[in-house]
């Protein structure tokens, strides 16, 4: 019973087991009740899947208030915020893999659903890491906050056009040189036995759904390099780090199949991320400047309630009259067919 109650990066054991087994149980759900089969995910289902989930994400809040502390809370309430918000351009980025492959949408829950497999455990390890960072060396957190700062500005005055070439991807490239890979799907298949067209003999294929997963795992990893720091520059604590950026992606990973469609609507977001990042880069500055110790949990939340809130206000109203897309990536009609 008391290794329970043994601190494990900062926290008691127990609560790091009582946050994976919520995780487990929801993907259990998930795969086993929520979505069960090869069943194409519509706009409706998708928004009363993802309340859920930012429900659940809320209520988590209440419960480090409860178990740590109220400002424990408000980081947290930050984090999660901030993840959720960084990872819209994530969305957009899997959509374009989605449609490079033409995924459609009924196998795009299953490749999104093992690929958040391989995010919770990329994102621990380099929590993790990140954390034994700061720790050991608390000088990294000035690398932290000066990278975002860098990468906000980078963001700020960035032109529009900067859609990644998947085509041309190195790791896609050097994918393809090492494994057999078919040009079609086979179902919600990642893998196949078929006969070598050279050899006659049956190997095993690589699916274009594979790839896809493989290239959204990609993706995540770029973008836990803007993330990751982002919420250690919030807070050190890795609980609160890894919590907040789990139920982040649970959360957007439903509300993919309706941000999908509406990703035009929120066109300025990304300037307002961009000022969020240069916020959260120069509080880590401003605060050892004047010798505040700790910037307010409460400030710092109604910060990016007001950054993002006035990004989403603009970007709606700028985007008026503009109609939702019909069709998501990779299903008939998408004006980006798959490219083999």
């Amino acid at each position: 019973m008391e290794l329970l109650f043994t601190l494990f990066l900062g926290q008691p054991l127990w609560l790091w087991l009582t946050f994976l087994s919520v995780v487990i149980v929801l993907l259990v759900l998930d795969l086993g009740l929520f979505n069960a089969g090869d069943e194409e995910i519509g706009v409706a289902k998708s928004l009363k899947l993802s309340a859920f989930y930012i429900t659940l994400g809320l209520l988590f809040a209440g419960f480090i208030w409860w178990q740590i502390s109220a400002e424990a809370a408000g980081l947290y309430l930050t984090a999660f915020v901030v993840e959720k918000s960084l990872a819209m351009d994530n969305v957009f980025v899997i959509a374009m893999i989605f449609g490079f492959f033409a995924i459609p949408r009924k196998y795009q829950h299953r490749a999104l659903f093992w690929g958040i497999l391989g995010v919770i455990l990329l994102r621990g390890l380099m929590i993790g890491f990140g954390a034994a960072l700061v720790q050991n060396y608390h000088w990294v957190l000035y690398i932290f906050a000066a990278f975002l700062v860098f990468t906000g500005f980078k963001m700020l005055f960035a032109g529009d056009d900067h859609d990644p070439d998947i085509a041309n991807n190195p790791l896609l490239k050097f994918l393809r040189k090492r494994l057999n890979v078919t040009d079609q799907l086979h179902g919600h298949a990642f893998t196949v036995k078929l006969p070598d067209p050279k050899t006659g003999k049956i190997k095993r294929f690589a699916t274009p759904l594979l790839m896809a997963l493989i290239m959204v795992e990609i993706a995540d990893v770029i973008f836990a390099v803007d993330s990751v720091p982002a919420v250690f520059a919030i807070t050190s604590d890795p609980y609160i780090v890894f919590t907040s950026n789990i139920f982040a992606i649970l959360g957007l990973r439903a509300l993919y199949f309706a941000l999908a469609a509406i990703l035009h609507r929120f066109a300025y977001l990304k300037y307002a991320l961009a000022i969020l990042l240069i916020f959260i880069g120069s509080k880590v500055f401003i605060t050892d400047l004047l010798d505040l110790g700790k910037f307010p949990a409460s400030v710092s939340l109604g910060v990016t309630f007001l950054i993002l809130g006035t990004g989403v206000v603009v970007s709606l109203w700028k985007t008026r009259g503009e109609p939702a897309h019909d069709t998501l990536p990779g299903e008939p009609g998408d004006a980006h067919p798959a490219r083999h």
